[in-house]
This record gives C-alpha cells, sequence and structure tokens, in this order.
C-alpha cells in the first residue's frame, strides 16, 4: 500500500454549500446560453407544469428541465424519442450534485427527425379519418363572399386579391393571423373556427368558401400548418375550405384535411372563382346555339307542315261529298214534309170521327154497363170477404171467452190482490189489517184482513171438482 498523502498547508478548506455555490457560478458564467444536441428520454411532466427529461448521446446523459413559464413559447413540443436541439443555460442543482440545463426553446435536429415526427402525426390524424374523401365538401360555383386567413402585410394577400379581380371580383373578408412563429397556429386554428362562428344577423356576411394561404418557405416556416389544432380546426369547418400554403412542392398536413389543395396563392383565387369573362363569352355561345336550334327547329315543323299539306286534299273536294248528300237530303224534303202531312191528316180525320155524337153515345153506353157489371162484382166480393172476417171473429171470441178468468170468476170464485196489486194466492200471504181488493164476477169490494183465520174444509178428495180447476191452479 502506499503512504497516505502528506497535508498541504496552504490547501483553503470550503463547506459543501460553498463549493456548490462555487461550481454553479463557474458553470453558469463558463456556459451562459448552449445549443444541446441530444435524443429526449425518461419524459415526464409534473404537476406543477414544469417538464423534466434527459438529453442523451450515445456516450452521456444531460438532465434537462423546462419551467412552465417557458413552456408556451415553446415552438416544439417535447416528445420521448425526438432527437432535438435544445436552447438554454446550464446550471447546476446542489441538492443532489449534479448539473442540468434550464431549456428555453427546442428544435428539431435535422429534416429526417422533422419528417418522422410529422409522418408519425400524419398517420395518426388519418387513422381518426381527418382525411378521408368522404367528408370533402364541394367548392360552391361561385361564392359571394370569399374568406382568407393569411398575414394582412405579406405578398400573398395582394397576389390573391388581385387574382379575384382578374377572374371574377368578390367580396373578401381577411382575417389577420401570423403564418409563422409561436402563435401561428393557434391564430390560424382561430381565423378558420371564427369564420365558422359567423351566423345570421351577424354585421359581417359569413364566407361561402374559405382560402387559407401562406407563401413558400422552409419546412421549418410552414409547421404552423402541420399543428394538430390547424389541421382539426380545417376538417371541421362546415365553410368549404381551399389550403394554399407554401409553393406547389410545399406539402402540409393541412392540406390533406382541407377540401381542395391548391399549390399557391394564387391558384386558389384561381379555384375559387370562375372566369367572368370566360362565363359571358360561354353564355353568348349559349344563346346561339339555342337560336340556332330553335331556328332549325322552327325550320324543320315548316317544313313538315308543307309536306303535310300536299298530302291533304284540297277544301273543295273534302266538302263535295257532304254537299252531295245535303243536296239529296235537301231534295227529298219537300216529299217527305208532304206524306207526312197526308199521314197526320188521315190519322185526324179518323179521330174525329170517333168524336162525334153516336160514336160517343155508344161508347158512354157500354162503358156504364161495364161499369154496372164490375159494381156487382165488388159488392159480391165484400160482401163474401166480410162474413169470412166475421166468423173468424166469433171463433177468437169464444176462444177468448173460454181461456178468460171472468168465466171462471162468473162461476163463483174471487180474485183477491193486496194493496201492492199483488195477487194473493195463499191465505199466508195476507198481513193482518192489510187492505184487499176482491174481484168478483160483475164488480170489485175492497176489504181488510181482520186476522182471525176460519179453518180451511178438509178436501173431500184430490180429484178436481167436476166445475173445472180450483181457484189456486186457476191463478
Amino acid at each position: 500500500m502506499s503512504e497516505p498523502a502528506k497535508s498541504i498547508p496552504n490547501l483553503p478548506e470550503y463547506s459543501v454549500s460553498e463549493i456548490s455555490s462555487a461550481l454553479k457560478r463557474t458553470i453558469e458564467d463558463a456556459y451562459g446560453f448552449v445549443r444541446v444536441r441530444g435524443e429526449i428520454s425518461n419524459l415526464k411532466a409534473h404537476s406543477s407544469g414544469h417538464i423534466y427529461f434527459d438529453l442523451k448521446d450515445d456516450k452521456a446523459c444531460l438532465n434537462a428541465v423546462i419551467w412552465r413559464t417557458s413552456t408556451f413559447r415553446l415552438r416544439q413540443k417535447p416528445q420521448a424519442g425526438l432527437e432535438v436541439v435544445c436552447t438554454g443555460r446550464l446550471t447546476t442543482y446542489p441538492g443532489s450534485s449534479r448539473y442540468q440545463i434550464v431549456v428555453e426553446q427546442v428544435e428539431l435536429a435535422g429534416l429526417g427527425a422533422l419528417m418522422a415526427m410529422l409522418e408519425e402525426r400524419k398517420k395518426k390524424l388519418a387513422a381518426e379519418g381527418l382525411f378521408d374523401p368522404r367528408h370533402k365538401k364541394k367548392l360552391p360555383f361561385l361564392p359571394e363572399v370569399i374568406g382568407v386567413v393569411t398575414s394582412p402585410t405579406g405578398a400573398v394577400i395582394r397576389d390573391i386579391m388581385h387574382r379575384l379581380n382578374a377572374r371574377f371580383p368578390r367580396r373578401v373578408l381577411v382575417w389577420p393571423v401570423a403564418v409563422q412563429g409561436e402563435r401561428a397556429a393557434a391564430d390560424v386554428a382561430a381565423a378558420i373556427r371564427g369564420f365558422n362562428a359567423i351566423g345570421p344577423g351577424h354585421r359581417l356576411p359569413r364566407p361561402d368558401l374559405l382560402i387559407v394561404a401562406r407563401g413558400g418557405g422552409s419546412i421549418e416556416d410552414l409547421m404552423a400548418f402541420n399543428e394538430e389544432i390547424v389541421v382539426r380546426a380545417a376538417f371541421e369547418s362546415q365553410i368549404p375550405l381551399i389550403s394554399a400554403v407554401g409553393h406547389e412542392t410545399d406539402t402540409t398536413l393541412i392540406d390533406f384535411a382541407a377540401d381542395m389543395r391548391a399549390p399557391t396563392p394564387t391558384a386558389a383565387a384561381e379555384l375559387a372563382v370562375p372566369v367572368r369573362s370566360e362565363l359571358r363569352q360561354q353564355a353568348i355561345d349559349f344563346e346561339r346555339r339555342l337560336i340556332r336550334v330553335a331556328t332549325r327547329g322552327m325550320e324543320d315543323r315548316r317544313r313538315h307542315l308543307a309536306q303535310l299539306s300536299r298530302v291533304l286534299p284540297r277544301a273543295d273536294q273534302l266538302f263535295a261529298t257532304p254537299r252531295q248528300r245535303f243536296d239529296g237530303a235537301a231534295g227529298r224534303l219537300g216529299n217527305a214534309l208532304h206524306r207526312n202531312l197526308q199521314e197526320h191528316r188521315r190519322a185526324f180525320v179518323e179521330a174525329a170521327a170517333l168524336l162525334r155524337p153516336q160514336p160517343l153515345r155508344r161508347h158512354v153506353t157500354l162503358s156504364g154497363e161495364r161499369i154496372s157489371t164490375l159494381g156487382s162484382r165488388l159488392e159480391r166480393g165484400f160482401r163474401t170477404s166480410l162474413a169470412e172476417v166475421r166468423a173468424t171473429l166469433e171463433n177468437l171470441d169464444r176462444i177468448l171467452e173460454g181461456i178468460s178468468y171472468r168465466a171462471i170468476l162468473a162461476r163463483g170464485f174471487a180474485l183477491v190482490r193486496g194493496a201492492d196489486g199483488q195477487i194473493r194466492r195463499r191465505a199466508a200471504d195476507v198481513v193482518d189489517g192489510e187492505q184487499l181488493l176482491i174481484t168478483f164476477a160483475d164488480s170489485a169490494r175492497g176489504a181488510a184482513a181482520d186476522g182471525e183465520g176460519i179453518a180451511a174444509p178438509k178436501p173431500r178428495s184430490r180429484a178436481k171438482p167436476k166445475g173445472g180447476p180450483d181457484q189456486e191452479s186457476l191463478f
């Protein structure tokens, strides 16, 4: 073993806090702002709003933190696995004797990482159906009002207005937004939703068509139009939307969600409206074609009518036969009237002969004899019918008298009714003191039950009296 190192009496002595503070000042003075490239790992979002993660490469690892106040200014949100370049200040954390970077901005490291992130986002949004062609809306043929979402100071809005005025002037509403930078995505999404929120009664008319436009630039410059908030706003727009971001070779995610993609802002204006001069010329062509077709149709009908007129007979030929029939009927009419007059005269003479006094008298005599004969026959028939009806009634009267209860009363029986009008068939049915009505053969008498019963005579025989049924069986 080696000998212990000899103490150096002139070496200064530090406390832990002093050495930690000295290291902190040294690192912060030597590395004020730095840009560090690495892959994000161990990403954690704290409930306080701070974000903690590690930057690593194949040989080392650096702790990183983004304070809550800086998260709103980030161009690129940190994601695990992304290779990024972080800009910030190096410092130390004395509590655990480690150094770290306080990140203020995050950028993708290289085009490959950016494209990989965009491809992953594109797959995610496509899986949700945001790019489905079934959701695409048809552009209006001639919109009255066009809403444009773009920067109010760039050349884009001038190009759009120039092209619209040259083709077909329309009313244009411009919603000014930032098309690059940290707040660009939020501005563009708010503008799309703002135009859709315009309803009836608003001081501004609701656009019939929207154009989201921006000039060319690098992929980093166009990143606002790749943000998810912008893509979703374009998909949710109820107003048909044209995406015109960048040049013809530039492609952003809003292009897939829009109803139509234009290669340039100028092309978007050309897609928005037709050329008025071409429409006017087309209308003139249609008018000429219509006149030409109508003229040709009239000529064809005139020629057809002339052909028919040659085939049809002349008027004198058409009326020749009816005219002859009329002349023949007129010639026969005089003879027919003469014969008709003779027939009526003969009928009149015959009728007049019948109306002379002697035939009328003979006719009256024959009629009187016929009436007399018919009256005699009617009288004999009436008497016979009356005798038959009288005999029938007498038979019915005898049958009625035979079954009437009055015949029974005439043989000495009486009909007893109580005050309620009901027949009293037995003595037990009579209540003491009850008023009774006794009906005899000739009339009825009232009576009152005295309450003293009289023993009924003993029956001499169960045979019925010879005179007929007893009172109980009759009533």
